[in-house]
């Protein structure tokens, strides 16, 4: 009896701790891609710059930093009411997406090193919270592209 109590023991065990192991899948992570990713021209010694994350896993991240080598001061904002301000991290949902976009949440990119110009690339570098860093081309496109409108 009580050998048969051990072996159900050890049964049970052994299918409990495969059960959790099928859930602990790569659903369980952050699956980031970036697409939609531009720059306006700019103007001035700023830019912005726009893309969409878009996270297919099974768990949420946070987009937590952005550098490029044509700013030291790159930052994150979030637009509100038609009130521009910074932010330390967007989140990115499980199975959503984070959409930087004119109007609305953007990177900005201040005291330029170098003006790009149409046509250029701008490359950047996405820093997450659990996700590896992810880098990304921005297509410097006309002033006023927005591809929303289009």
């Amino acid at each position: 009896m009580n050998r048969r109590r051990i072996a159900l023991a050890g049964v049970m065990a052994l299918t409990t701790g495969l059960t959790l192991a099928g859930c602990s899948s790569s659903d369980d992570k952050p699956e980031l891609k970036v697409t939609g990713a531009f720059m306006p021209q700019p103007v001035s010694d700023m830019a912005a710059g726009f893309l969409v994350v878009k996270n297919s896993g099974g768990a949420s991240d946070r987009l937590t930093s952005v550098t490029s080598s044509l700013s030291d001061d790159v930052t994150i904002h979030e637009t509100k009411n038609q009130t521009m301000r910074m932010v330390t991290s967007f989140d990115v949902p499980a199975g959503g997406e984070l959409d930087l976009e004119r109007g609305g949440n953007h990177i900005m990119f201040m005291k330029l090193k170098q003006q790009p110009k149409q046509g250029d690339k701008v490359s950047v570098q996405l820093h997450f919270e659990k996700a590896d860093p992810i880098k990304v081309d921005l297509p410097v496109m006309e002033t006023t592209h927005n591809p929303k409108k289009q």
